[in-house]
């Protein structure tokens, strides 16, 4: 891949729906907080006496974050910076895309109780920030001077105890460099759930890092959970979030006010990190499958098939993914499974891979039933060689010669007695038995997405 690309955030101020209300007057601290409507939307309140994402450590791969600022001090750690050296929990100069960012995740407002301010959905969690150059229109650069790949930051986001990595920005690529595939399949080696935005552009394009096989890829909703116009889609979309009039931290001014589908990554990351949280032993796949199980869809999505280009499996619902009951399922989720060698993986580990539960495109069940079969009729063949050579010792060969010892389904093999007969491999990777008609996440009543 050329490294001649641009990397560019997905909200906030350097996209144009943003420009309309990044100038727009600072409010009093109570209507910042007023102003958050997808926590009264998400049922923030009733959500944070479940979790609180206490425990858990996100990674903002963005600008540098604001370590200083009220409403994060205290939750941000130093991080690293790519581009200018150093830690990246300061500012650099007015950007200030990072420290919205993580104040959507774990922003915990101020004043009495916390009560005023911006705060994230999960409040108790940390804040690992990872600059790189969001700014530069010719592409990042590193503290080298080289142009700026997501490889090394995400793999120092891993090394450094990120459980989930929140990606919100986009590039011209329309796939991963290889270390960039590699980086993710790395994350993803080590459990961490890796998120990233659409796009804000309203194409079917996908573009990197969203695109890359085994990233939940986010696009955003409004406050009547109806996509974005200008929410990027396609096949490889997992989720929805609120991603329009966001209210976050900010540099130049305290607080800022903007759409983009890096608002809606941060609530999806923040989401996972309360999941993280309360279900410590589940992996990252199977953290992505709570949230695609408890998503919602508005009533006219009744009847689609999932994941559908615009939608996914429709938009969170984190308070249902805390309390649902539901079974762990497949360590991969709604992921692609990770092959040993991921260029020879379903979608060469370059594009956005198809959902599955299995391992090399395979699930367990259904290898050990092939190995057991074949152990079984390796026995078989054996102990009828045996038969018939002794036989053929007393008697000699049988009238016609040598008969067979059976077709599929004979004894030992698969679906004969002694057999064993794997579960059939569910077609939406979920471990569920589908329907007859292909299955899909039933689509709720009108309401909320987080009740």
């Amino acid at each position: 891949m050329s490294f001649t690309r641009t990397l560019r955030a997905v909200g906030g101020a350097v996209v144009a729906g943003a420009l309309l209300f990044g100038t727009a007057p600072v409010a009093s601290a109570d209507q910042i907080r007023h102003d958050q409507w997808p926590l009264r939307s998400f049922g923030a309140d009733d959500i944070w006496k479940v979790s609180t994402g206490k425990g858990v450590t996100v990674a903002v791969i963005d600008d540098p974050v604001d370590g200083s600022h009220r409403d994060l001090k205290g939750n941000v750690l130093p991080g690293k910076s790519f581009f200018s050296g150093g830690t990246a929990d300061h500012p650099y100069g007015e950007r200030e895309h990072g420290t919205a960012m993580a104040s959507l995740i774990a922003g915990h407002g101020h004043g009495p109780r916390g009560g005023d301010g911006v705060k994230g959905l999960a409040p108790d969690a940390k804040i690992l920030p990872v600059g790189i150059d969001l700014g530069d229109a010719d592409g990042g650069t590193d503290s080298s001077g080289e142009r700026l790949s997501y490889a090394a930051p995400l793999r120092y986001a891993v090394d450094h105890g990120a459980r989930v990595v929140n990606m919100s920005f986009m590039t011209d690529d329309v796939e991963p460099s290889d270390a960039e595939q590699a980086a993710v399949d790395y994350a993803r080696k080590q459990d961490v759930l890796v998120v990233a935005g659409s796009g804000n552009s309203g194409v079917s394009s996908p573009r990197n890092p969203a695109v890359a096989r085994g990233v939940l890829a986010v696009g955003a909703v409004d406050i009547d959970l109806k996509v974005w116009k200008f929410s990027n889609y396609g096949p490889h979309i997992k989720l929805l979030a609120p991603g329009l009039h966001i209210r976050s931290a900010g540099v130049e001014a305290p607080y800022r006010l903007a759409n983009g589908t890096s608002d809606s990554t941060a609530y999806v990351s923040a989401a996972a990190a309360l999941l993280r949280s309360k279900f410590p032993d589940l992996t990252a796949g199977q953290i992505a499958n709570r949230l695609v199980k408890t998503a919602g869809l508005p009533d006219d999505m009744k009847g689609k098939k999932l994941p559908d280009p615009h939608y996914g499996y429709g938009f969170i619902r984190p308070s249902k993914a805390l309390t649902a009951n539901i079974p762990a399922g497949s360590k991969n989720g709604p992921l692609p499974a990770l092959s040993e060698d991921s260029s020879k993986a379903p979608g060469g580990g370059k594009g956005p891979g198809q959902a599955a539960d299995s391992d090399n495109g395979m699930s367990t069940g259904v290898l050990i039933g092939i190995v057991g079969g074949v152990v079984g009729l390796l026995v078989v063949v054996l102990i009828v060689v045996l038969v018939v050579n002794k036989k053929n010792r007393r008697n000699g060969p049988p009238p016609g010669g040598y008969g067979g010892f059976g077709g599929p389904g004979g004894q030992g093999g698969p679906g004969g007695p002694g057999g064993f007969v794997p579960y059939p491999p569910s077609p939406n990777g979920y471990q569920q038995q589908p329907s007859a008609s292909g299955w899909h996440p039933p689509a709720p009543p009108a309401q909320p997405p987080g009740r």
